[in-house]
């Protein structure tokens, strides 16, 4: 079957198959004015409807005038379809859709015209011949033919005039009535399918295992070569098939004069998998990772060890950084596949080629940071800006770097696209470094290049080879087919990359100078030529790469030029690609949505769904020398310090960015949390929004800070029937992915510490009477770290083992063991139903309130309330406790 469909028909007849398929699928107008499709009954009924209408005085025109059809230059307009007014009321839009005839243009006498393929009844006295309406007669005709005019002849005292018909306009987009583009003439050329070859799943091919000798930098550094400053790459053959360059070039060079978007439209119908697009994302940026991850086995966003264990420890976020990205697509794909559990760090131009966080509508944009360096523009070609950004990763990620880091950096070539190659040295070298700076051992790399010809470029590929375990130049489906663009995929990056690293750094000072200047010097060398062709598979394998993308590009070039030349072809797998694409790369084909517009109360309604409310409005128990017998199996309990606010400890709910409420059980209502602060959407959590203290005296700051104190829903993940311990574990993971350090005017949040019952003394021991400002009396104090600390007030505790079970303590094994009270069974490992979920565990929570007269250490110096539980009362609770089960 022929791959591709014409738009229209450009003669001025049509084929018996067409003449039947539009026949079939004809649809006309009812007498009432609505359309619908003809069934075979009326197909039968037309000539007599025909002829009904000519004995009624029907009015006809000229029947050319309704058998014209109006098509789109572009597929994706629809046809235009004349006035209601102007069409025929007889049930149909043109009689010669209905009548066969043809047009004679080589006959000289009118009477050797072909009668009508069907006979009229005699009785039809006022319906018109056939002649009549094929033009050949009629009172114009007549008149013409009194005057000397001769069918077949020109019009004109010498017959001079025109014979044939005026052929249809191929004037295209906005040039000029006339003009003639060489190479790109309007014709009817079709496309040869066969040239080009579709996959779905794209050849992978990793560059073979090199033996390159690891280089001290002193080493690396006699490599470099200065050279005079070249703005050509047509000589540059020395790792491609030359004849495969000049193709290029030269099928390049023949849309220089073609209209921008005549351009578009032709690479839009000609590109199989054009209509991919970007799907549910910001972009078409967005799908390209989605492919490239696809296609390397998800490296990027499920990064496995050379032994093939996961690289992302447990509990641990994925970290990844987005480099010269803006506005964002490759990051918005990694939050889309990983949700909350990633942190990304974003360097790109800070302000027009920003990241666009704000429409970021599938991945959830509260775990992304952006950083700009410390010249503060995002400028990477700037040692100063990606020293900085070095620092920032690692400060972040525990001084280990990122897992993985994406470079999507370009920039407009307008008028030199056969130079991209040269003018984009400096930024294929800049994010190489990058990478070399914040990955961690270990990590991967995928980064954006265009043509690879020139020695200086080939030479990074060398370079990164010595840095990395795998290295494999790649081209997606995604990427169109007739640009340069390609990507190189680097994994594994080795420990002693180090000298690599601070050899690009030197190139790129060099580079810097030469290009910020009218030098006519460059850098033409980062590796000799000799070297690079002396490793066999090196050169063998970049060769290979450039004159397989090189000729492929030349065949979608030239489907360019093609599909320029003649409007009407249409690539028709376009969709059917799409749809195969995307289940294979797992993403879902739909349209892209903004997240619609909620409130706090009915997504918790929501999220909370099929339990009963009432329980989250029941106030602590308070613990008193009465409840401290419940308190018995110490091991089932873990408790928090509370510190000082305005509204005790409530429900926070997230609605996706800054959009956070709180619980005011006071007045059962959400209220807009007034400090900012960015959180996932269908985040529920209880805590506490308290204020930190940092310094001593007058240096003291306040700092407001929001602690979970138990968690509920994460991002939309359900945690509440998890252990105790567990959603904790998972609530710091969400307060490390929301942090963001460059932003002071953010609320931090935190996790509360908590500690087993069993252990209650360690939490006595971070307790001191501190000044506070504004404070007439030292305070009560609890220690945070890091120099922080709070006002604290109490203690809430909650019983995290639930019923019938309980923690015992095995005098045999020396262990602890979980016992079911009703079945008499006993378990040393916790099951899921060992857990109290998070209802069981805030409703059966206890609150020991650290008021006047509870003395705690003996800082304090205060009377001792004998009504009041102190910290001396629960410590030898807790011993006793433990020396029972114990003995």
């Amino acid at each position: 079957m022929n791959k591709f469909k014409s738009l229209s028909d450009s003669s001025t007849s049509e084929s018996e198959d067409d003449y039947g398929k539009r026949k079939t699928n004809a649809t006309y107008e009812s007498w009432g004015g609505s359309k619908r499709t003809r069934s075979t009954d009326e197909e039968e009924n037309q000539t007599e409807l025909f002829i009904k209408m000519a004995n009624s005085g029907a009015n006809f025109k000229s029947p050319k005038k309704y058998s014209e059809r109006s098509f789109s230059t572009d597929d994706t307009e629809d046809e235009i379809t004349e006035p209601t007014s102007k069409k025929f009321k007889g049930g149909f839009k043109s009689p010669a859709k209905y009548i066969e005839r043809e047009l004679l243009t080589d006959q000289t006498d009118s009477d050797s015209e072909e009668k009508p393929s069907f006979s009229m009844k005699p009785a039809m006295t006022n319906m018109p011949s056939m002649d009549v309406l094929n033009g050949s007669y009629g009172v114009g005709m007549k008149l013409m033919e009194k005057m000397g005019y001769k069918t077949g002849k020109g019009l004109g005292k010498n017959e001079q005039g025109r014979v044939n018909i005026v052929e249809a306009s191929k004037q295209r987009g906005r040039r000029g009535l006339g003009l003639t583009i060489t190479g790109l003439e309007p014709s009817d050329t079709a496309w040869d399918a066969s040239q080009e070859e579709i996959k779905i799943e794209e050849t992978v091919s990793w560059m073979p295992d090199l033996d390159i000798k690891h280089l001290k930098l002193f080493q690396l550094r006699e490599w470099m070569l200065e050279g005079k400053k070249k703005e050509t790459i047509s000589d540059e053959t020395e790792f491609c098939d030359p004849e495969i360059l000049k193709k290029v070039i030269d099928n390049k060079s023949v849309f220089d004069n073609l209209e921008p978007e005549e351009m578009r439209k032709a690479r839009t119908k000609s590109n199989p998998f054009e209509t991919i697009r970007g799907g549910i994302f910001l972009n078409r940026a967005a799908m390209k990772m989605a492919n490239i991850d696809s296609r390397f086995d998800f490296m990027f966003t499920d990064p496995k060890d050379i032994y093939g264990q996961s690289a992302v420890d447990k509990n641990e976020l994925l970290y990844f950084a987005d480099v010269c990205a803006g506005p964002g697509g490759f990051s918005e794909y990694v939050l889309w596949r990983k949700k909350w559990e990633c942190k990304g760090f974003g360097f790109t131009l800070k302000n027009q080629n920003d990241f666009k966080l704000e429409d970021f509508f599938a991945g959830p944009p509260e775990t992304f940071e952006p950083y700009y360096g410390v010249d503060g523009d995002g400028n990477i070609y700037s040692a100063r800006n990606l020293r900085s950004f070095q620092e920032f990763v690692l400060s972040n990620t525990e001084n280990k770097g990122v897992h993985f880091m994406m470079a999507d950096g370009g920039f407009s070539v307008e008028g030199r696209e056969n130079e991209q190659e040269i003018l984009s040295k400096q930024l294929y070298l800049c994010q190489f470094l990058c990478s070399l700076l914040i990955l961690r051992p270990g990590g991967h790399f995928v980064c954006k290049l265009f043509d690879l010809f020139t020695p200086f470029s080939v030479g990074l590929i060398y370079l990164m080879c010595m840095a990395f375990e795998k290295i494999c130049i790649f081209k997606p489906n995604t990427s169109r087919p007739a640009n340069s663009e390609r990507y190189i995929i680097c994994k594994w990056l080795k420990d002693d990359s180090k000298d690599v690293a601070d050899y690009m750094f030197e190139i790129n000072e060099k580079l810097t100078k030469y290009l910020t200047t009218t030098s006519e010097k460059d850098i033409i060398e980062v590796v000799p030529l000799n070297i690079l062709k002396e490793n066999e598979d090196f050169y063998q394998y970049i060769v290979t790469s450039n004159d397989i993308l090189g000729a492929n590009q030349i065949v979608h070039l030239d489907k360019i030029r093609v599909f320029a030349k003649n409007v009407e072809l249409h690539e028709e797998r376009q969709s059917d690609l799409r749809k195969e694409c995307l289940t294979l790369w797992k993403v879902p084909d739909q349209a892209r949505a903004a997240p619609p517009r909620c409130d706090p109360d009915g997504v918790y309604k929501t999220l909370m769904r099929g339990e009963n409310l009432s329980y989250i409005t029941n106030s602590p128990q308070p613990l008193n020398p009465n409840c401290l017998r419940k308190l018995e199996k110490i091991h089932d309990f873990h408790c928090v310090v509370c510190g000082e606010t305005k509204i005790p400890p409530s429900l926070f709910i997230g609605l996706g960015k800054s959009n956070i409420y709180q619980y005011d059980p006071n007045n059962s209502k959400w209220s807009k949390l007034e400090p900012v602060l960015e959180l996932p959407a269908n985040t529920l959590f209880y805590g506490e929004l308290i204020q930190e203290l940092k310094g001593e005296a007058k240096a003291q700051r306040r700092i407001s800070a929001l602690h979970i104190i138990d968690a509920i829903f994460l991002g939309g993940n359900d945690v509440r029937n998890f252990f105790y311990e567990k959603r904790i574990q998972l609530a710091t993971k969400l307060a490390k992915a929301v942090s963001k350090p460059s932003r002071s005017d953010y609320v931090p949040l935190r996790v509360k510490q908590v500690w087993n019952l069993p252990r209650i003394e360690e939490i006595f021991d971070r307790l001191a009477m501190r000044v506070v400002k504004n404070s007439q009396v030292p305070r009560l104090c609890f220690d945070l770290g890091d120099g922080r600390h709070v006002i604290a007030t109490g203690l809430l505790i909650f019983k995290t083992t639930a019923d019938p079970w309980m923690t015992a303590f095995s005098k045999k094994s020396q262990q602890l063991y979980f016992f079911n009270t009703k079945k008499n069974v006993s378990q040393y490992h916790r099951l899921n139903e060992c857990n109290a979920n998070f209802k069981s565990c805030f409703s059966g929570r206890f609150l020991w309130s650290w008021e006047r007269g509870v003395q705690l250490i003996e800082e304090q110096n205060i009377k001792c309330a004998d009504s009041l539980v102190h910290g001396k009362t629960i410590v030898e609770f807790v011993r006793h406790q433990w020396h029972k089960m114990r003995h």
